[in-house]
């Protein structure tokens, strides 16, 4: 399918293909020719041949021998630079064909692609679907797919379409191509990627536009939120066709920025923490009941270590004697959670803050009642 694609970009790097082979050609069957020759030419049975040992140089076998390879090197960085900027896979199409220009005012389909262990998932943001192991799309339209990946690198190949891009995790690529005829062709990833990196494989049908909307419509199953998620990335091997009926609208989103579990801080929100100067102890409310591991944040373990480490945040805030040695730190003015950069506290954390507070509310409650009495009772 490499030379015999459906889709225009997977043409246009077939061409290139085609053209830097031939063009190495010229130079790479002279050599072989030349090579037999001289071979044949210059036997110890060839007594006819000229023989001259204090043979050294020919200005003008220099010139063939560098001037035809330096003139190759132009053309295939001339054809590379042309066609690596015109074949982006960042960049919008200009065409669906060498005849048919994208138009103006056409929307591409967006599909959001996620490598899972060992599956595919596509996520259709404007349908309000997601398939597993299985791509539709219609035959003549711009497909924009956003890539990543939940676990491991992985590489999106369709190559009857476009070529190949990583899915990473915690990062998004992009690929822009389209089909130019309706079809099945083969979908897989190109990197290895674990047991299961052999199955998977998914199919891919480039169908009428009027058969992909109807099929759009007819999409039906069970509502993929982030508890379905979290389950489907499991790994599993050999994954039949699944299909979802309705998305979480943000599912993408956390999927890339690696919070899909409740609780967890986004990479987004870490980025804008450093962006603003970083989290501080004051901020450590903000991550210290999250984790960032497939434990989950109900272990128990993990717990406990949080609550460790809140509890000294709090001696060090509160100022208890004993528990800050140098009695620098002097209470906040505040006893709400202390947030790094202007953040809010995730819901783990507010949690463990809101009880907190009603504990902190009730010692000082405690106290006044016990001023009240002192005060009554002076003896």
């Amino acid at each position: 399918m490499v030379l015999h694609p459906a889709g225009d970009v997977a043409q246009q790097q077939g061409d290139m293909v085609v053209i830097s082979t031939l063009l190495m050609l010229i130079i790479i069957l002279p050599v072989i020719a030349l090579t037999v020759l001289f071979a044949w030419r210059y036997r110890a049975s060839n007594k006819a041949a000229k023989y001259d040992p204090h043979w050294e140089h020919s200005t003008q076998l220099e010139l063939v021998i560098w001037a035809a390879p330096l003139l190759i090197i132009i053309c295939l960085g001339a054809l590379t630079w042309v066609g690596s900027h015109m074949l982006d896979p960042y960049r919008k199409l200009g065409r669906i064909d060498a005849s048919t220009p994208v138009a103006a005012n056409a929307k591409p389909l967006e599909v959001d692609v996620v490598a899972l262990d060992w599956k595919w998932l596509f996520i259709y943001p404007e349908q309000g679907i997601a398939t597993v192991n299985e791509l539709v799309v219609p035959e003549g339209r711009e497909i924009a797919f956003r890539i990543t990946a939940s676990n491991v690198m992985n590489s999106f190949y369709i190559p009857a379409l476009a070529g190949q891009i990583y899915a990473m995790p915690g990062m998004e690529t992009q690929l822009h191509g389209a089909f130019n005829r309706t079809g099945t062709f083969e979908g897989f990833s190109a990197n290895y990627s674990g047991a299961g990196f052999p199955y998977m494989r998914f199919k891919t049908h480039s169908v009428s536009d009027a058969d992909f909307q109807s099929w759009a419509k007819g999409v039906q199953g069970q509502s993929l939120d982030r508890t379905a998620y979290i389950d489907l990335a499991k790994p599993s091997e050999k994954v039949p066709v699944i299909h979802y009926g309705k998305v979480d609208a943000d599912l993408y989103n956390a999927i890339v920025n690696r919070c899909v579990e409740p609780g967890k801080m986004c990479e987004s929100e870490m980025m804008m923490i450093d962006q603003r100067g970083g989290l501080g102890k004051a901020g450590v409310h903000n991550v210290a009941m999250l984790n960032h591991e497939r434990a989950g944040a109900n272990d128990p373990a993990t717990l406990a270590k949080a609550q460790q480490e809140l509890a000294w945040v709090r001696a060090l805030c509160k100022d208890k004697p004993g528990e800050v040695a140098d009695n620098s730190v002097a209470a906040p003015a505040s006893l709400r959670p202390l947030t790094g950069a202007g953040l809010s506290v995730p819901g783990q954390s507010l949690r463990s803050a809101a009880a907190e507070r009603r504990s902190e509310t009730a010692m000082a409650e405690s106290a006044k009642t016990d001023a009240a009495a002192a005060s009554r009772n002076p003896s």
